[in-house]
């Protein structure tokens, strides 16, 4: 019998692979890839401006059409890009999935989201911590003689010390 190597933790994609297939798919995502990687297909500038809502296919099966949401003022840029963003995607499937693109827009403001974003807000960069906090932490973290550990525990104080002083 083989023991399992994970000591009861699994990765968070395994335990969520399942439900992002089924919301995908009542959505016509048959490859969630379209979904998850949506800037990595199309590119970041693209991904910021618009995301994919939906796949039809259509009554005879020759390919699907895929919905993009954007705002508004963004529609007309997309438009013009509408053949190539259809090239990418289907260079993620790996055939002639998509045949068709129909590009959907809302206002600036959504009715219950308040803003309609499409990029994930940047990541906040944190203030450097002063000399004193940096003094403090070295201080504590001294009598520790592996280098590895040492340093992980005089971050984790730095850390801890900068969080507390604000």
């Amino acid at each position: 019998m083989r023991k399992s190597s994970y000591k009861g933790f699994q990765r968070t994609s395994t335990l969520l692979r399942d439900r992002i297939r089924k919301a995908g798919e009542t959505r016509g995502f048959a490859v969630t890839k379209v979904l998850t990687h949506w800037s990595e297909i199309v590119g970041q500038e693209t991904a910021a401006i618009c995301k994919p809502v939906d796949i039809k296919y259509g009554r005879q099966g020759f390919g699907a059409t895929l919905t993009l949401l954007t705002t508004g003022a963004q529609a007309p840029m997309l438009e013009m890009q509408k053949e190539q963003l259809r090239q990418r995607v289907n260079s993620a499937y790996g055939y002639n999935a998509i045949t068709r693109m129909r590009i959907t827009q809302t206002a600036p403001t959504g009715f219950s989201e308040g803003q309609a974003r499409f990029a994930p807000e940047p990541k906040q960069i944190k203030p450097e911590p002063s000399a004193e906090v940096k003094r403090e932490a070295h201080e504590m973290a001294a009598p520790v003689q592996d280098t590895g550990l040492r340093d992980a525990l005089e971050q984790l104080a730095s850390n801890v010390l900068s969080k507390s002083k604000t």
